[in-house]
């Protein structure tokens, strides 16, 4: 991602209620608050949205959709619609099975991994060419349900570890909604391998 493709939308996928907000499924809202606020920019219900957003003095903007995470799509089309924004704007942050707890990954489009918020967002701007933040959750023992695993409290240790990560992401947050995708990227990869 070089010039021209800044990102003017960060979204941060997670479940909506209280009593989810300390759940594995939630660190793209971690993430985004953290955004939101490093950036000056105070988040407030959206309902034509259907989300929480705000808008930094930079014009970048953040939401959180208050949908269900397999309906997010509807959330952040509405809100690239009517602010015309490209799906190549946009920077969606998420959970990931995939990935060690706390391992971060930047990514540009590709398959849904299984996610159903980011099935929901690529059915919903009919376009999977939207940029993302992977973080690591880990993947649960085996025989345990994953369902379960995501919608529960990561151990202490990996909570430290994930918003660790997350600082990480914030301290290189003005590289990464430029568009210095790549050498945000190495830093990261650089941080994962100590």
């Amino acid at each position: 991602m070089t010039g021209g493709n800044e990102i003017r939308l960060v979204v941060g996928l997670g479940n909506p209620e209280e009593s989810q907000q300390n759940d594995r499924h939630n660190v793209g809202f971690w993430l985004l608050d953290g955004w939101a606020c490093k950036n000056q920019a105070p988040l407030s219900p959206s309902a034509r949205h259907t989300g929480i957003s705000g808008k930094c003095p930079n014009g970048v903007s953040f939401l959180k959709p208050t949908t269900y995470m397999n309906l997010s799509g509807q959330s952040v089309a509405s809100y690239a619609n009517y602010y015309g924004l490209e799906a190549k704007k946009i920077l969606v942050a998420h959970d990931d099975l995939d990935l060690s707890a706390g391992c971060v990954r930047l990514k540009y489009g590709g398959g849904h991994g299984g996610h159903n918020g980011l099935r929901s967002i690529t059915q919903s701007l009919g376009s999977d060419a939207y940029y993302r933040v992977r973080i690591g959750i880990g993947r649960p023992e085996p025989g345990r349900d994953v369902s379960s695993f995501v919608l529960g409290k990561p151990s202490s240790k990996e909570r430290l570890i994930i918003s660790s990560r997350i600082d990480d992401v914030l301290a290189l947050s003005d590289e990464i909604l430029s568009g210095s995708f790549e050498s945000a990227m190495n830093v990261l990869n650089r941080r994962d391998n100590n």
